[in-house]
C-alpha cells in the first residue's frame, strides 16, 4: 500500500514579484508541499534561487518545504539550505552529481531533514536501489529538467512502477514535470503519490480547483491500481 497522496506546488511557476501572495492562495487551497527547484546553471540550464530565497519562505508559511537542489556538488549547500529551513522539510539531491550518495544522504540525516534522491529521466533505477531504506523520498523526473512547461515524458512510468514495487511502503514516491490531468492520472496509477505541478496550479485562472482536481484525479487513479491488483 503506498502513502497518502500529496500535491507540491513548484514555485518555478509561481509569479516571483508576487510570491507571498502566490504562497498564501496555495496554502489556503490545503497544498501539501511547497517544491523549491534550486538550480545552478551547470547541472541544468537555468539559474534559480538560493538558501536565502528559502529563508524568505520558511518565514511566510508553514507548509512543508521540498526543496530540489539541482546542482553540482550538493554535499557543499546542504548545511546552508538546511539552516534556511526546519525540521519536517525535505532536501533532495540528483543521483548524478554525485558517486558517493549514501555519503550526502547521511549529511542531509544529520542536519534533522528528510533526505531524498531524484532521477533524471534517462538514469535508471538500478542506481538508487540500494539507497531505498535510507531514504524518505525518490523524485522521478518525468521531464529533463530546467525549466517549466515542458511535456511529460511517458518512459519513466515503468521507473515509477519499478520503484513502488520495491520501496518500503511509507516511502514517497515523487514525480515532477509535464503534469497534467491525464498524466497525474497515468504516474499516480505507477505508484506515485507526490505530484509536483507548476505550470498547472499557477498558470490557472483558478489554482485552488487545479489543486483539488490533481489531487482527486490521482486519488481516483490510486483506487484504480488497487482495484486491479485485487483483481489480477
Amino acid at each position: 500500500m503506498q502513502p497518502a497522496i500529496k500535491i507540491a506546488a513548484s514555485i518555478l511557476g509561481a509569479n516571483p514579484v508576487r510570491l507571498e501572495e502566490e504562497i498564501k492562495k496555495i496554502e489556503l487551497a490545503g497544498i501539501d508541499l511547497i517544491h523549491i527547484d534550486v538550480m545552478d546553471g551547470h547541472f541544468v540550464p537555468n539559474i534559480t534561487m538560493g538558501p536565502f530565497i528559502v529563508e524568505g519562505i520558511r518565514r511566510i508559511t508553514n507548509v512543508p518545504l521540498d526543496i530540489h537542489l539541482m546542482i553540482e556538488h550538493p554535499e557543499r549547500y546542504v548545511n546552508a539550505f538546511a539552516a534556511a529551513a526546519r525540521a519536517g522539510d525535505l532536501i533532495t539531491f540528483h543521483r548524478e552529481t554525485t558517486k558517493e550518495p549514501k555519503e550526502i544522504i547521511a549529511l542531509i540525516k544529520k542536519t534533522g531533514l528528510k533526505a531524498g534522491v531524484s532521477l533524471n529521466p534517462d538514469t535508471p533505477t538500478g542506481t538508487v536501489e540500494d539507497l531505498l531504506d535510507a531514504l524518505d523520498m525518490v523524485l522521478v523526473m518525468s521531464v529533463n529538467p530546467g525549466f517549466a512547461g515542458q511535456r511529460f515524458i511517458p518512459k519513466v512510468l515503468p521507473k515509477i512502477a519499478r520503484l513502488r514495487s520495491i520501496a518500503p511502503d511509507e516511502m514517497d514516491i515523487e514525480v515532477d514535470g509535464g503534469i497534467t490531468t491525464e498524466t497525474v492520472s497515468q504516474a499516480a496509477q505507477q505508484g506515485a503519490n507526490v505530484i509536483v505541478a507548476a505550470s498547472a496550479i499557477f498558470k490557472t485562472d483558478d489554482p485552488c480547483g487545479a489543486i483539488k482536481t490533481l489531487r482527486q484525479t490521482a486519488e481516483q487513479a490510486v483506487k484504480m491500481r488497487c482495484t486491479q491488483k485485487a483483481n489480477a
